[in-house]
């Protein structure tokens, strides 16, 4: 295996005991080189090699992105990577020659092998079916706020997260879980041959490794480990999602402004004197209302609070809702935004001179 070389910077610092914002370090075979007056994170450093090892060893593509990006799994700085790859590698790539995992030494597989082996997904194989499997991944990375799969597309790809957070959303873009280091996705579509049913959004910088639906599926065949692996893993993800479902409706209402307006949704909580939390999934992110008692005592809904963003949800015509009984005793005693049916009526008045507005500019 070739000496590692990297240099490495802080492109984003919290509460790190340790490292500032902009830090540089660089990692030269086994010298670590720290700013001047600091001293070396350990967990950095095994983060640093357990990434770089990654690279090395398993075929990179990026997107969205020019530079490697991870998570110090120790606390919340996240650390930019700038990696120098070996001139063999570098030169096959640049004549557009595949740099084969199975052509690489076999203490440099065993070496990925046993990185991959904590992951789930691994754990029920034996070590020699983990590096035949390692020949068929690639890694990846992707930028926040990019979607990896989108719903109603084809199945393409199994993706295992290695690092980072992405969000799973559903209808309407509701968001419905977050997944993390370790986690798989896009295996049912796979297994089912049905599109897509949920599109996946990446909520912080994320690297994955992946492997087409193609290879999936003969290793799936061969392993017979890794069927019992996703057989468990469909039926606890099946089993959930009723947990969920039967939960919603157990505990109030759900639906959709498709069929119920903000309107027509308002008016029924205010007449039914009801009292709890109605939260919204919209065009510009979520959007959460308290009601006490059928009156509203409070709105957000992205960076707008009070009555604007009550204003602003009446305008909407697409997305979801989830009403919840019951609101923390704290906001129990909190002051009303004002009459409900004044606001109502305030808001529609409002939408209707900015329609009249624009039919005025139009003629």
């Amino acid at each position: 295996m070739s000496v590692p070389e990297a240099t490495f910077k802080i492109v984003e610092e919290e509460n790190c005991p340790l490292y500032a914002f902009g830090d540089e370090f660089r990692l030269s075979g086994i010298s670590f080189q720290v700013p001047h007056d600091k001293t070396a994170c350990t967990t950095l450093v095994g983060d640093v090699v357990e990434v770089l090892k990654l690279c090395e060893r398993i075929d990179i593509s990026h997107e969205g992105i020019s530079e490697d990006i991870f998570k110090c799994s120790g606390c919340t700085g996240t650390v930019r990577v700038g990696y120098k790859r070996e001139r063999r590698a570098i030169a096959e790539r640049e004549r557009n020659v595949p740099f084969a995992l199975p052509k690489r030494h076999e203490s440099d597989i065993s070496a990925t092998a046993n990185l991959l082996s904590n992951f789930s997904i691994f754990q029920p194989l034996k070590e020699e079916n983990i590096k035949e499997l390692v020949a068929y991944l690639k890694l990846q990375h992707f930028a926040k706020g990019k979607i990896i799969i989108k719903q109603g597309d084809p199945g393409v790809n199994l993706f295992i997260i290695v690092s980072g957070k992405v969000e799973v959303l559903g209808d309407d873009d509701m968001f419905i879980t977050h997944l993390g280091k370790g986690d798989v996705f896009g295996e049912m579509s796979l297994l089912s041959g049905d599109p897509v049913g949920a599109t996946i959004r990446v909520a912080e910088i994320t690297t994955v490794l992946y492997i087409n639906g193609k290879d999936f599926r003969r290793m799936l065949d061969k392993f017979s480990t890794l069927q019992m692996y996703f057989a468990r893993l469909l039926a606890k993800r099946l089993a959930k999602a009723n947990v969920i479902r039967s939960e919603d409706f157990a505990s109030g209402m759900i639906g959709k402004l498709s069929e119920m307006p903000p309107t027509e949704l308002f008016q029924t909580l205010n007449q039914n004197q009801k009292t709890g939390v109605l939260s919204l999934q919209l065009s510009e992110g979520p959007a959460e209302l308290y009601f006490k008692e059928g009156e509203l005592l409070r709105s957000t809904y992205g960076e707008k609070k009070g009555r604007e963003a009550f204003f602003e949800i009446l305008r909407e015509e697409e997305g979801r809702f989830k009403f919840i009984p019951g609101i923390p005793e704290e906001e129990l005693g909190i002051s009303d935004l004002g009459d409900f049916m004044w606001l109502l009526m305030e808001g529609l008045n409002k939408i209707d001179e900015e329609g009249e507005e624009g039919a005025s500019c139009r003629l």
